[in-house]
């Protein structure tokens, strides 16, 4: 600003200096401070509408960004669901000593044992145990047994007691 003042004074100094007759001087002089005060006002207005639009500019841009961090979130938690921290593992077990039933995480498949929260007896895990034809008698289906698996058992049972019978027969 000191810039501006400086060049200004410079200006009013070549005009009284290059103009003699005060009249035209005290006109002149006018006449500039008059240019100079439109050129204010316009840039004062200027200055206005721009500090306007800038805020608007920023309140706009928060609102994106706070509507960015959500979606984010949201994209967080589906990834968070899909791609699952893959060295941590949620298993239901059952208790065989207290038939208690928790969830726990395992981070490794390494860990043969674990502990019982409710009667803190170890567990032994087995990772590489076949399935097994249920029963219909464990804690886990409470009794259910699927129709298919009674229809298998059925017809297993139904061809020993035929083979025993051929037996008999001989």
């Amino acid at each position: 600003m000191s810039d501006i003042k400086g060049k200004y004074k410079k200006i009013i100094e070549d005009l009284e200096n290059n103009i003699k007759d005060p009249e035209d001087l005290i006109y002149i002089k006018e006449k500039v401070i008059e240019l100079t005060t439109i050129f204010m006002d316009i840039i004062d207005r200027l200055t206005v509408l721009t500090d306007a639009r800038i805020k608007e500019i920023e309140e706009r841009q928060e609102e994106i960004n706070s509507k960015i961090e959500s979606v984010q979130s949201m994209v967080d938690e589906i990834e968070g669901d899909i791609y699952e921290d893959e060295d941590s593992y949620e298993f239901e077990i059952v208790c065989p000593y207290c038939n208690y039933e928790f969830t726990t995480d395992i981070a490794d498949e390494e860990k043969d044992e674990i502990k019982c929260p409710k009667c803190n007896n170890i567990i032994e895990l087995d990772w590489n145990q076949e399935e097994s034809a249920c029963d219909g008698n464990c804690s886990h289906c409470y009794g259910e047994v699927a129709e298919d698996e009674q229809e298998y058992t059925s017809k297993d049972e139904d061809d020993d007691k035929d083979d025993k019978n051929e037996d008999e027969d001989m």
